[in-house]
């Protein structure tokens, strides 16, 4: 599958030894969610601001080359 086909993009990852994080930006509705994996477990959530609110990005242009 084509990067520019790709409902989701990274817009961080941050690695460990048995941990990583990343942020991913979903194309469609623009809400940003937050991964964590540490070892076999992992869980997936929206990343919310100070209100409680879905962090939303609009602008994604050139960041899924």
């Amino acid at each position: 599958m084509a990067k520019k086909d790709r409902r989701f993009i990274e817009l961080y990852t941050e690695d460990g030894i048995v941990t990583m994080t990343k942020i991913l930006v979903d194309k469609e509705t623009g809400v940003n969610y937050l991964f964590h994996q540490s070892s076999n477990a992992g869980g997936l959530t929206p990343l919310l601001d100070r209100e409680g609110k879905p962090v939303v990005t609009t602008v994604w242009e050139g960041l899924d080359k």
